[in-house]
C-alpha cells in the first residue's frame, strides 16, 4: 500500500509517544494514560499497517497488558493513570484496545461487567463510577472474589451521555465474556443492566424542534454537538442490540394516529429509528459547522478538534444503521479450529473477534439529508472506527484470514 510522507510521519510520531513501562502518553514525557492509549491505536488503525515501519508491530502489547493489569483495582474498576481516578471512560478506553490488539483475558477483566452494572442510575444513564468501599470484603480467601456480587455499590454522579456511552459500549464488547459466566463463574450471579431504562433516558436527551434536534448530555441541560455521537451513538449500539432499530416504538393504529395530531411536535416521523436521524443530521449540518471551517459545540462558539471529532461521529451514526449480523458471525467464529478452542482463553478470545467484527451496515438504511454529497462514512458503533479499520487491526493481531464480508448477504 503506498502511504504518503505525512503518514509515515504521524505513525513516528505516535510510536514516539508510546511509554517505556506500556501504554501511550498524551505528549512528550507524560505518563501512560488509558485515554491518549485508546486515542493512538485508534489513529494507527488509520494511519498504519503490519510491516516494518507500519507502526502495527512496534506497539509493545506485553507491557501494554502489564499497563493495563497495574491500573485494575479490586472491584473490578480500572484507574485511568497511575496514582489517577477511576471512571468509565478509561474502562471503555482499555476494553476497545485489548479487543483491537487481542490483549482480552479473563484476568483482566474479571469483576469489570459487576462494576459497570453499578454505574447505572436510577435515570437510566451512567454515572461515571461507583462507591467501592461498601462491597469490599475483609476475609476473602485465595482464589474468592474482593468484592461481595451482593453488596450495593451506589453510582457516583448523575447520568452522563458521555459515561453512558462508554459504559454501555463496554458492555457490549464484554457480552462474549459476560456470557460464558456459567463456565468461568458458576458461583457469582450473572450481572445485568437495564437497556429499557437507558433507552428511555437517552431518547428524552434530544430536544426539541426549537433545538433543532441535537442532543443534551445531561438531564435540562443545552445542546452540544459532541453528543450526536456520545449519545446518537448510544442509540445506535442499543439498536443493534435490540436486533437492528425498528422495534415497533410506535402504534399506528387510528386512536394513536389521531392523539399524535392533536400533540404534534413540529417534526415528521422519518423512518423507524429510536431517535430522529433526520433532526440530529440538520442540527450538525446547519447549526455545527463553523464558517471558517471545523465543528462546534453550538453556535457562536469556535470549533475544535474534539467537536469536529464528535459531530461528524454522531453525523455517520444518524446517517448509517450498523447492527450484529447472525451470519457473518458464524463465519468468523469459523475461523477458529475445535481444537484451538478447547482453551477457554483462546475461545474467550475467538468470540469477542466474531462478535466484535459481525457489527454490519446494514443494507437500505442509510437516510443523508441534503443528499449523498453530505455522506461520510458508517463507523463502528463500539469503535469508532469504521469496519475496515477495525477488521484489517484485529485481522492482524489475533492472527486470522477473515472471509469478505462483501459475501455475507445482510439481513434486516
Amino acid at each position: 500500500m503506498r502511504r504518503t510522507r505525512r503518514v509515515r510521519r504521524a505513525v513516528e510520531t505516535l510510536l514516539g509517544l508510546q511509554h517505556p513501562e506500556g501504554g501511550f502518553c498524551g505528549g512528550p514525557g507524560q505518563a501512560p494514560h488509558l485515554l491518549p492509549t485508546y486515542a493512538a491505536t485508534c489513529a494507527l488503525a488509520n494511519a498504519g499497517q503490519p510491516g516494518e515501519g507500519g507502526g502495527w508491530d512496534a506497539i509493545d502489547r506485553e507491557k501494554m497488558y502489564d499497563f493495563f493489569m497495574s491500573l485494575k483495582q479490586p472491584d473490578g474498576s480500572f484507574l485511568v493513570t497511575y496514582d489517577g481516578e477511576v471512571d468509565v471512560r478509561g474502562i471503555y478506553c482499555l476494553l476497545a484496545v485489548a479487543t483491537l490488539l487481542n490483549l482480552l483475558t479473563p484476568e483482566l477483566i474479571a469483576g469489570t461487567p459487576e462494576f459497570l452494572a453499578t454505574c447505572q442510575t436510577y435515570e437510566g444513564g451512567f454515572g461515571n463510577a461507583s462507591f467501592p468501599g461498601w462491597a469490599l470484603r475483609d476475609d476473602v480467601a485465595p482464589g474468592e472474589p474482593a468484592i461481595d456480587p451482593t453488596s450495593p455499590r451506589p453510582p457516583l454522579g448523575e447520568a452522563h451521555g458521555g459515561y453512558s456511552f462508554c459504559a454501555l459500549a463496554s458492555w457490549v464488547l464484554l457480552l462474549p465474556y459476560i456470557n460464558s459466566y456459567p463456565t468461568h463463574s458458576p458461583s457469582l450471579p450473572k450481572p445485568s443492566i437495564n437497556i429499557h431504562s437507558l433507552l428511555r433516558w437517552l431518547a428524552h436527551l434530544q430536544g426539541e424542534a426549537i433545538e433543532l434536534g441535537g442532543f443534551k448530555g445531561r438531564t435540562n441541560k443545552l445542546v452540544d454537538g459532541c453528543y450526536s455521537w456520545w449519545v446518537g451513538g448510544c442509540v445506535g449500539i442499543i439498536e443493534g442490540l435490540l436486533a437492528g432499530g425498528g422495534v415497533g416504538v410506535a402504534d399506528e393504529s387510528p386512536e394513536n394516529e389521531a392523539a399524535g395530531e392533536q400533540h404534534d411536535d413540529g417534526w415528521d416521523d422519518v423512518d423507524d429509528s429510536l431517535y430522529n436521524r433526520k433532526a440530529l443530521q440538520e442540527y450538525i449540518l446547519y447549526a455545527g459547522q463553523h464558517p471558517a471551517g471545523g465543528l462546534v459545540d453550538k453556535p457562536p462558539k469556535p470549533a475544535d478538534a474534539y467537536h469536529t471529532l464528535y459531530d461528524l461521529s454522531g453525523l455517520s451514526a444518524a446517517q448509517h444503521r450498523v447492527i450484529p449480523n447472525s451470519k457473518r458471525e458464524k463465519e468468523l467464529l469459523a475461523c477458529w479450529t475445535e481444537d484451538e478452542v478447547k482453551d477457554p482463553v483462546e475461545g474467550l478470545r475467538r468470540d469477542t473477534f466474531a462478535y466484535a467484527l459481525s457489527w454490519l451496515e446494514e443494507e437500505g438504511a442509510s437516510k443523508y439529508v441534503g443528499g449523498a454529497q453530505n455522506r461520510v462514512n458508517a463507523t463502528h458503533p463500539l469503535f469508532n472506527l469504521t469496519v475496515t479499520h477495525a477488521e484489517n487491526m484485529m485481522a492482524h493481531f489475533y492472527k486470522r484470514d477473515v472471509p469478505s464480508r462483501y459475501r455475507t448477504k445482510l439481513s434486516k
